[in-house]
Order: C-alpha cells, then sequence, then structure tokens
C-alpha cells in the first residue's frame, strides 16, 4: 500500500503542501520526523512568502529563516526616524526631543492598516511595498521644490504629511528609489518610472515587452537621476529621465495632462488615483560584460549579471559567479563609449585576505568567499556575502581596479544580510534581526537614542556632560558621529529590544526606516 511519504518529496512540496492551510501544515509536520523536515523545507516556506505576502527578499542576502518570517508578517510594524522636514516620516505627532528630530525608531501607522514587506527610501520620502502589491508614500517626492496648497500628486513637490496609497492597475512586485524618482516593476513585468506620484510613465519598448528571456525585466535599480532595469538574461537598460530627450517629452505629457485636469488629488479615504501614461521610447543597452576570471565557487552555468546597485551617476553589477563590476552612466550620449570594469579587490578571496584589515589585526580571514548582494546609493556601495562568516567590503564612486574596499571589523563575520547607506549615515541588518548602524549623527538617522537624554560616552551621545548640559540648554550642537557599528533599539528597555526582530531596513538622505516583527505578539497570534 502506498502511503504519502512514498511521493517524491518535489511532488509533495509543489502540488501539496501549497494547498494546505496553516493549520494543517502545522499538524502534518508533528506527525513523524519525515514530515517534520518536509514541513520546515526552507525553499518551501520562501516561495510561500512571495505567493501569500508579496515578499520576495530580493535585496538582502538572507539564506534561512523564512518559516520564522512568514509568522511574523502577519501583522508587522513599521518604523521610522531622522530628520523631519517635508514630511518624510510620515508621523502626524513628531515626538519632543532635545535636537527637534527623531533620534529613535517611533512606529508609524498605516491607516489603512495594510501589511508591509518591503520599504525603499528616497531623497526626501519614503515608499513601501505592502502584501496585496499595494504602494504607499510619504514624505516629499522632490524635497527641491514647493508645490501650491491646491496642486495635485502630479506635482512633484507635492507633500504627502501621512501615508497615502497609489491608486495603480496592477499589483507592484519591487520599487527602487533615486533621490527625486522612483523605478518600480509589477506583475506584468512592466516598468514604471515615477518623477510624481500621481503622473507615472510606463516605459512602452520591444526591449522590455516580456516575450523572451531578453525582453523580460528581473530588477529595477535606480540611481540619483537614472532609471535602470536587468532582464533575466542579464542585459542592463538605462534611461535619464530627467535629461533630454526624454526631459522633454515628459515635459510636453504634463502640459497636456494638465490641459485634461489630470492633477491627481488624494481622496479623502487616502488614495492618490495615479493618471498613468505610456513613453514609447527605446532606453540605452549598456555594453556586454569583459572576459573574466573564473571564480573558485563559480557556479556551472555561463557568467551573466544577476544583480545591480545605482551610485549618483555608476552603476554597480553582480555576476551569478560572485564578479563585482562597475560602469560610469552619466548620460546617454556619455554611456557609450563606456564599459564594465572588473573589480577583483571585490570578488577574489585572495586579494580579500592580503587586505590590511586582515594582515595586521586578529580579524580572521575569509577562506571563501563568493559575493551574492550589493547595495549602492550617492557615493558608497557595498559588497557582501551572507552567512557567519560574512564578509562586508565597502567601495564609492571613485573605486577603479586596483582600489582596495574599505573593511569594517566590527560587520565581518556577523550574519550580516543586507546593508543600507544614507548620505552620511549607514545600517547593516543581521540575520538574527538586529540593526547596527554608524557614520554621521544627520538629524537622528543613526536611531540611537535621544542624544540630550544618552548617558555620555554612549554611541549616539555626547562625549561629556558638559558637552550634553550644554546641547540640552541650548538646542544643540549635533553630537558627534559614530566609526564603530551600534545597535538601534526597538522599544524601551532590554526586555522589550529582545522581543522585537527587525527583517527589512531602508536609508537616504538623512532618514531611515525599518520593518519590525514584535515576536511576542507574533506568537499570540500565529501559534506556531
Amino acid at each position: 500500500m502506498t502511503v504519502l511519504s512514498d511521493l517524491p518529496i518535489e511532488v509533495l512540496l509543489d502540488n501539496l503542501l501549497p494547498w494546505l492551510a496553516i493549520p494543517d501544515l502545522i499538524h502534518l509536520g508533528q506527525t513523524d520526523h519525515f514530515f517534520a523536515r518536509l514541513c520546515n523545507d526552507e525553499t518551501f516556506w520562501k516561495r510561500k512568502l512571495e505567493e501569500d505576502f508579496n515578499f520576495t527578499d530580493e535585496r538582502t542576502a538572507r539564506i534561512s529563516g523564512w518559516k520564522h518570517l512568514y509568522r511574523g508578517l502577519l501583522n508587522p510594524k513599521t518604523y521610522v526616524w531622522g530628520e523631519t522636514s517635508k514630511g518624510r516620516l510620515g508621523l502626524r505627532k513628531i515626538p519632543s526631543t532635545t535636537l527637534r528630530d527623531v533620534p529613535y525608531p517611533v512606529e508609524l501607522q498605516i491607516k489603512s492598516g495594510a501589511r508591509i514587506v518591503s520599504l525603499s527610501a528616497a531623497g526626501w520620502a519614503f515608499f513601501a511595498l505592502d502584501s496585496a502589491g499595494s504602494v504607499h508614500v510619504w514624505g516629499t517626492l522632490n524635497g527641491t521644490s514647493y508645490a501650491l496648497q491646491h496642486d495635485g500628486y502630479s506635482e512633484s513637490a507635492k507633500p504627502a504629511h501621512t501615508p497615502l496609497r497609489l491608486d495603480m492597475p496592477s499589483p507592484t512586485r519591487s520599487i527602487s528609489c533615486g533621490r527625486l524618482h522612483a523605478t518600480t516593476l509589477d506583475d506584468q513585468h512592466h516598468v514604471w518610472t515615477f518623477l510624481s506620484w500621481g503622473r507615472p510613465f510606463r516605459l512602452d519598448t520591444p526591449a522590455l515587452n516580456a516575450t523572451t528571456l531578453d525582453s523580460t525585466p528581473a530588477l529595477v535599480e535606480s540611481g540619483w537621476n537614472f532609471s535602470s532595469v536587468l532582464t533575466k538574461s542579464g542585459d542592463v537598460y538605462v534611461w535619464w529621465p530627467f535629461s533630454a530627450p526624454l526631459k522633454d517629452v515628459i515635459a510636453a505629457q504634463d502640459v497636456a495632462m494638465d490641459a485634461a485636469n489630470q492633477r491627481a488629488h488624494a481622496t479623502e479615504s487616502g488614495v492618490i488615483p495615479c493618471s498613468t501614461w505610456e513613453l514609447r521610447q527605446e532606453p540605452t543597452m549598456l555594453p556586454p560584460l569583459p572576459q573574466l576570471p573564473e571564480l573558485p565557487l563559480g557556479l556551472a552555468e555561463p557568467v551573466k549579471l544577476v544583480k545591480l546597485a545605482a551610485l549618483e551617476s555608476r552603476l554597480i553589477g553582480l555576476t551569478n559567479h560572485g564578479h563585482v563590476l562597475s560602469i560610469p552612466v552619466e548620460s546617454d550620449v556619455a554611456v557609450r563609449s563606456e564599459r564594465w570594469e572588473y573589480l577583483p579587490n571585490f570578488s577574489e578571496v585572495d586579494k580579500v585576505q592580503q587586505h590590511p584589515a586582515y594582515v595586521s589585526s586578529q580579524l580572521k580571514p575569509p577562506q571563501s568567499l563568493r559575493i551574492s548582494h550589493i547595495s549602492a546609493q550617492f557615493q558608497t556601495f557595498v559588497a557582501y556575502s551572507p552567512g557567519s562568516s560574512s564578509v562586508i567590503l565597502l567601495g564609492s564612486h571613485k573605486t577603479h581596479a586596483n582600489s582596495n574596499p574599505l573593511i569594517l571589523p566590527a560587520l565581518q563575520n556577523n550574519d550580516v544580510i543586507s546593508v543600507v547607506l544614507g548620505d552620511y549615515h549607514y545600517g547593516a541588518l543581521t540575520s538574527t534581526g538586529k540593526l547596527l548602524t554608524w557614520g554621521e549623527y544627520s538629524r537622528g538617522a543613526l536611531g540611537l537614542g535621544d542624544p540630550g537624554q544618552l548617558p555620555p560616552g554612549q554611541p549616539g551621545g555626547y562625549g561629556t556632560e558638559a558637552h550634553r548640559s550644554a546641547a540640552v540648554a541650548n538646542g544643540g550642537p549635533y553630537p558627534p558621529g559614530i566609526s564603530e557599528p551600534a545597535e538601534v533599539s526597538f522599544g524601551h528597555g532590554k526586555a522589550q529590544r529582545d522581543k522585537m526582530f527587525c527583517f527589512a531596513i531602508a536609508a537616504a538622505g538623512w532618514h531611515m526606516g525599518a520593518l519590525v516583527i514584535d515576536l511576542e505578539v507574533r506568537s499570540r497570534l500565529t501559534g506556531f
């Protein structure tokens, strides 16, 4: 007699488990050791997260803990902190602090009760993606200008002081923010560019029509003034919406839509009805990769780009074998004469082992290396690998083939799965749910606490009691920055902090945000 456990594991994972309700999955996993292992399969829970919660986690190096996350995503919390201008934190009430900023995480309430699963930060704003594929925004997309009171969200400088939801044609799957704009990818493989929240355009081109692997977008990435897309075959396309000729086409479209009174005023229920349009323009295709060396942990499949990270005017690329490359993307004209430059000191284990940070200290060098993730913002980029022996390598817009990375010892071998970058502050997320920040105070963007309340000498605070007392009395100056990463606390006191698990972070400008699971609430809600 054939029993359920006699079926191939692939059949069970692909055709049985996905159809079971969560309580049934739990009960099945309690029947014997075979089903206990099967019902805890990491790949199954990762796939279930994407199917049930629109959660891809494509921007972190997370390799495990997917079931743990699934339980927490039933009730995630959104936290924001830092500079308050232009409505960028979306808070209805700004807490009273020593320096009149928000120097610690404050929970943001999303009016609709949406389950936020991804967060992205622009220069003065945030974009949040929920489990249904809806996008929520707050702050000001173009913080360099001003809008009138009666303007709609077709104006890029129109602020959203509290979160608003964008009404788009299809569910969104991923978001990438530049300084003044954002690029998104929806579930129809359509690529959208937002220069304002109310008037996004879809790039209509055969190059991205999703009819072949060459033309199917895999991910989008925004630089400060450009957008880019990586296709599933590894090709990269770039466009510059703030420069001619696109700038002129967009300006003409704005005039026509203004005349038609399509100004995207928010509704009383907090929704921006987006006036979408199509831009028929061929993006610029970047040149192919150069000949690259074989790396020890490379895959059997052909080398191709699988990730992008954008600086102010440069793209960092990562191959499926772990090669890190760089290319300037200043303009449509300039990029045609550029070529990808391979960065061996960010890719090869023997080069990393010879770095002064390992040679001249007790820091344990990696025995093997395959860079699996990259991130970038403004003038800094990061290349990193996951796991307990994680390697975190920092570069800049000036990095070239012979440049050595910056290595911060506190970040190495620390299970770091994500690194985000503001203008002058930085954050690293670990697989254990801890957020570490370092850099300049940046109007509270480090999130380490009110410097007027912190004990002198504590990270984020003042060096002496005299400096602290003077700041409390005078409302300044700001405390010094920190070079050693320090842990951010969500909630007050160690008991509360230990109950909180951070699973996603975002940073830009002088602000930061995080998505957090309350482990105690999770247990009560899920029962597993």
